[in-house]
């Protein structure tokens, strides 16, 4: 346990540590992260679902079986997060709109259920925005969450609260959920670490084509111990991948591993908005960090086409538009303008239309494959631009060019490939910018490697963000 280190940023593999020598209790770690959210959350608004006494209920019970030295799993104590979209049995899932019906789910989705088995304490679900559709913190249901580096600006999304909390210290675990880059966006905003892991490592419910839970934490170390309680098969997920051994510790490898890897290094992404100045230079100095360490770098060429971008946004928009249609008119007018303005939209879309839209999902992912198969992992940014206004729904303000943003994140979604976000640099106004680090299909624990190995050579970082010293939220 690092000495001086407050109880809130006190890392999962510290705290198990620390409880299993007894030198701290799953109680006073829980106070000590209620507290540093009730000072950070008046700015923030990352939380739904903020229940203290439940939390501190099961840290009661996890000190009893600390007490016993009878841990239930590999985050007995350890505090956590889950975004909304992840269901928890007896509570309502919004899906981050006032649209929704609040019906308490019946059971715990998969990730839910595994961080309960691990012993993990819930402090609260995490916001999100509209049906997961913005890389924004902007909610018909929630409050606007923001950027703890830059209250002005939005954490990302659509897992925003997750990064938002990540970043300002809710304790070290927090899930989200990622169909287009919804962990990466903001890992890369909020400049924490996360993993999209390979499609059906982490079970969840309900599946869909490209959708995947993942780890969101301020370390790879973290990040490869929560992805030893959640990547366990789970039936209900019909993508599931079957069980696995694999040593989740081993992610911590030295640098040496990077000697003699073929890294792409790809900074456009094809379409899409244009690769920031600053963040094409963050991204390029961590292409040198790794050529030092010994990897040959590779210059990779553009494989998303405007075609497939396009094709997938207009998919998404006739499955949104569809979905609304079910809705009554009153519960309609609930949904985000911005949200339901880009699914309406779709109502000019034909048949013939939505079938060659249909088929870029599988271009992409063949496009993907072959340039990944050049080399061992690929180097990108994450993001094309640094945190944009929290106000904004997308960057580009407008919803008929939505997706102008995921350009470098949604190609391994459709490739069922694992990507990390990991913090490599700050912009003159003092914004994160984050690393993508791409892997081939089923190398989860490889891309932790990497990342890991990167996470040592990338030298110190700043301090992370404090509550503001005054009371008063952002107006």
């Amino acid at each position: 346990m690092r000495a001086g280190t407050e109880l809130h940023a006190l890392s999962a593999q510290e705290l198990v540590d620390a409880y299993r020598r007894r030198a701290l209790s799953p109680v006073e770690v829980t106070q000590a992260v209620l507290d540093h959210i009730e000072r950070w959350e008046p700015h923030l608004r990352a939380t739904y679902l903020l229940r203290p006494e439940a939390a501190l209920a099961q840290a009661r019970e996890s000190e009893a079986r600390w007490l016993r030295a009878a841990p239930c799993g590999p985050l007995d104590g350890v505090p956590a997060t889950l975004k909304d979209n992840i269901a928890t049995r007896g509570d309502p899932t919004p899906l981050g709109t006032a649209a929704t019906e609040l019906v308490p789910a019946a059971q715990d989705a998969p990730p839910a259920a595994r961080l309960a088995e691990a012993g993990a304490v819930l402090l609260t679900k995490t916001t999100m925005p509209d049906f997961g559709m913005l890389s924004s913190g902007l909610s018909s249901f929630h409050p606007l969450t923001r950027n703890p580096w830059d209250l002005r600006k939005g954490p990302g999304g659509s897992s925003s609260g997750a990064g938002a909390a990540a970043a300002a210290g809710y304790g070290p675990l927090h899930v989200g959920t990622d169909i287009g880059g919804s962990v990466r966006l903001p890992a890369s905003w909020c400049g924490i670490f996360t993993l999209k892991p390979s499609l059906g490592r982490i079970p969840i419910d309900p599946p869909y084509t490209g959708r995947a839970a993942g780890p969101m934490t301020r370390s790879v170390g973290d990040a490869a111990l929560l992805m030893q309680a959640l990547a366990r098969p789970d039936a209900r997920d019909s993508m599931s991948l079957p069980a696995q051994d694999i040593d989740w510790g081993g992610y911590a490898a030295a640098p040496d591993i990077l000697r003699d890897l073929r890294l792409g290094l790809l900074l456009d992404a094809g379409c899409g908005l244009p690769v920031q100045p600053e963040v094409r230079a963050a991204v390029e100095a961590a292409a040198r960090v790794f050529e030092q360490a010994g990897a040959t770098i590779v210059p990779l060429r553009p494989f998303l086409t405007r075609t497939m971008l396009d094709g997938m946004d207009h998919f998404w928009r006739m499955r949104s538009y569809m979905d609304l249609r079910t809705l009554s008119p009153q519960q309609r007018t609930r949904v985000l303008p911005f949200i339901r303005d880009w699914a309406m939209s779709a109502a000019q879309f034909d048949a013939a239309h939505v079938y060659e839209a249909s088929q870029q999902f599988h271009a992409t992912r063949v496009a993907t494959v072959r340039a990944c198969a050049q080399v061992d992992y690929v180097l990108s940014p994450v993001a094309p631009i640094t945190a944009f206004d929290a106000e904004l729904p997308a960057p580009t303000n407008d919803p008929l060019r939505p997706l102008e943003h995921i350009a470098f994140t949604v190609p391994y979604n459709m490739s069922e490939q694992p990507a990390a976000s990991i913090h490599c640099g700050w912009s003159s106004s003092g914004l994160p910018i984050g690393l993508q680090i791409a892997g081939q299909r089923f190398d989860d624990l490889g891309v932790l490697r990497v990342a890991h190995a990167y996470e040592q050579l990338r030298g110190a970082q700043r301090p992370w963000p404090q509550p503001p010293a005054s009371a008063a939220a952002p107006s």
